[in-house]
């Protein structure tokens, strides 16, 4: 006889909290372990050992998938303990059915002893004949990636390229040694890869005719020839200063000579008749007479 709900759901919730304890504790200790192989494999690659690398490499290939296994079924217990309500009836809810078929199919094939103890348990609510379909999966019903990962087949040789270019990557060693990308070769003004080297090459070549207007102002600019110096002849000049707001009245001198005050801007005030101080226009600081002299005389 089964034994009685209370008693069985009290049991079930223990054993699944000491499995999912458990399977943390293996995933943390599959984490290390393959750390420590990972580095391993690094410096075989580093080492030239491509083969050892390739066959220890897929004894992490194993531990990853195996890896991956734990956490699909610490998620399945968690989920039993979750609804462990629902666990009382004799017919197993739909909706827990492929939790529980897919941990009956995988404890045995585990190391979790935890879990070995909750398929019993399951084994004894649900009977022989369930456990059976669960074992030899007939009805489907176990997760695929459960059945997947739980196959002993070999790697597949991209997944072993894979791995070991991933760990060289990591570890940052150089293999597969790849060549050094050098960048493109220079292109030059007459290569024919380039958009306009190649056209302007040939319309260069092209003759011109002697007596053309082109060949004319050609021979006329091979005769000039700069100026040698600047005279005072010269068509070149530089424009004087423009006044502007930080210099309103801007100095403008002619061979160290400074220009002197027209007969307007004495009459204006703007300038003195016979400045005493030396530096020219309107240097030094002004009185308040000669201050009021000059906004009187704008305002004409």
């Amino acid at each position: 006889m089964p034994p009685p709900s209370g008693t069985f759901v009290a049991r079930l919730k223990v054993q699944l909290k000491l499995s999912i304890a458990r399977l943390r504790m293996v995933q943390q200790r599959d984490d290390a372990n393959g750390k420590a192989q990972r580095r391993a494999m690094a410096q075989l690659l580093e080492a030239g050992k491509i083969d050892s690398a390739r066959i220890r490499v897929e004894n992490i290939i194993r531990s990853d998938i195996t890896n991956e296994l734990h956490e699909i079924l610490e998620l399945y217990c968690e989920l039993l303990l979750a609804r462990s309500g629902l666990l009382e009836t004799a017919p197993c809810d739909p909706g827990l059915e492929e939790a529980v078929k897919s941990i009956i199919y995988s404890a045995p094939k585990t190391e979790v002893k935890e879990l070995q103890q909750v398929r019993a348990l399951l084994g004894e609510k649900f009977g022989k004949e369930f456990v059976l379909a669960a074992m030899e999966n007939s009805d489907g019903k176990v997760n695929e990636k459960v059945v997947k990962k739980l196959s002993v087949t070999p790697p597949r040789e991209e997944l072993v390229q894979g791995y070991l270019e991933e760990i060289a990557r990591a570890y940052g060693v150089d293999w597969p040694k790849r060549p050094r990308d050098l960048g493109d070769a220079p292109k030059y003004a007459d290569d024919d890869d380039s958009p306009s080297g190649g056209q302007a090459q040939k319309t260069s070549e092209a003759p011109i005719p002697a007596d053309s207007k082109e060949a004319k102002d050609r021979e006329d600019l091979s005769r000039a020839t700069p100026p040698r110096a600047l005279g005072p002849n010269n068509p070149l000049h530089v424009n004087p200063p423009s006044p502007s707001t930080d210099n309103p009245r801007p100095k403008v001198t002619l061979n160290s000579m400074e220009l002197k005050p027209n007969k307007k801007m004495v009459d204006a005030g703007l300038a003195k008749k016979n400045p005493e101080r030396k530096g020219g226009i309107g240097d030094g600081i002004p009185d308040v007479n000669e201050l009021a002299a000059r906004f009187a005389a704008l305002k004409r």
